[in-house]
């Protein structure tokens, strides 16, 4: 019986996967298995990937003829998985050895639907670990308590998917929008926080996340920047009245981030952001904007938006 599946959506990654590949060789159990996705790569992925074959335990392994994106590259990968719990990892990361032991035995001595751990950012040398916002830790709570309050750090502030482990029988919880290139992950977190029964945070810190990646969407300007907002569009999607203003305060947050950090649009992109961004704003009430405010510098730019 498989007790957990590792789904890792890669593309064009051959300066990355062999280490992400190697620590899963470090983290092999029976009674694991590792279903890489390769999502239409053009370089050597694949071929590194097949070069594992024997090496690591458990594989699967899935090419697309044609790139779908990470989110559907996951949810194929969620379609294939046999185990009792589930995780993530993308295909420029990399695992601790035993980190992946480690997370199943925290789920399984919680007894919670999910559950959520820190990480390490590697940027470089350079290494931090960022911890999940819940102080509270290895205490089983309702994930639904830990959305609110509006204007602190919450867990739905912190939506990354490979930073835990889930019950496989959440089922379409774990499942991604699939229309989306970026910003998958805020919906998601926020289902799966409004949804499941239960979780806890544990004090593990054992995925290192690589930063500054070339050809990630964190350093590209194209058109599917522009999904941000439909992926709010389904955060707001019958969202109760309790959590609008904490889920608008987020959208505020994160649209005067993407305007600061802009210089990477096109001007004919940056013009579409910024239509959809006041399009967005002005849909809130006016009371609504005033109780999410932010700091003065980014309201200042969020003001010249509604303004312009």
């Amino acid at each position: 019986m498989i007790k957990l599946s590792v789904v890792v959506p890669v593309r064009d990654a051959e300066a990355y996967i062999g280490d992400a590949l190697t620590s899963l060789v470090r983290n092999a159990r029976r009674d694991f298995e590792f279903i890489v996705v390769d999502d239409g790569s053009a370089d050597a992925t694949g071929q590194i990937v097949e070069d594992f074959r024997d090496d690591l335990p458990g594989l699967v392994v899935l090419h697309n003829d044609a790139p779908v994106g990470l989110a559907d590259a996951r949810n194929l990968g969620v379609s294939l998985a046999s185990g009792r719990y589930l995780t993530f990892m993308d295909g420029d990361d990399w695992l601790a050895p035993g980190y992946l032991g480690d997370l199943v035995g925290a789920i399984e001595r919680l007894g919670c639907d999910f559950v959520r751990v820190d990480h390490v950012q590697a940027e470089g040398r350079k290494r931090v670990i960022h911890r999940a916002p819940l102080a509270t830790r290895e205490v089983v709570l309702k994930p639904r308590d830990h959305i609110l309050p509006a204007r602190s750090k919450t867990m739905v502030d912190y939506p990354y998917a490979w930073a835990g482990i889930y019950r496989r029988d959440l089922g379409e919880l774990l499942t991604f929008p699939g229309h989306l290139h970026t910003a998958e992950d805020r919906p998601w977190i926020w289902r799966l926080h409004r949804a499941a029964g239960s979780f806890a945070v544990v004090s593990l810190a054992g995925l290192f996340y690589r930063r500054m990646v070339a050809g990630s969407l964190t350093r590209i300007g194209d058109a599917r920047q522009l999904h941000f907002f439909d992926a709010f569009d389904l955060v707001f999607e019958d969202l109760e009245e309790e959590f609008v203003p904490k889920a608008v305060r987020m959208f505020r947050a994160l649209l005067a981030h993407h305007l600061e950090t802009g210089e990477r649009f096109s001007p004919e992109l940056r013009a579409r952001f910024e239509e959809r961004g006041a399009a967005t704003l002005r849909r809130f009430p006016a009371d609504l904007l005033a109780e999410t405010r932010l700091d003065p510098e980014r309201d200042q730019i969020l003001q010249r938006l509604l303004e312009g």
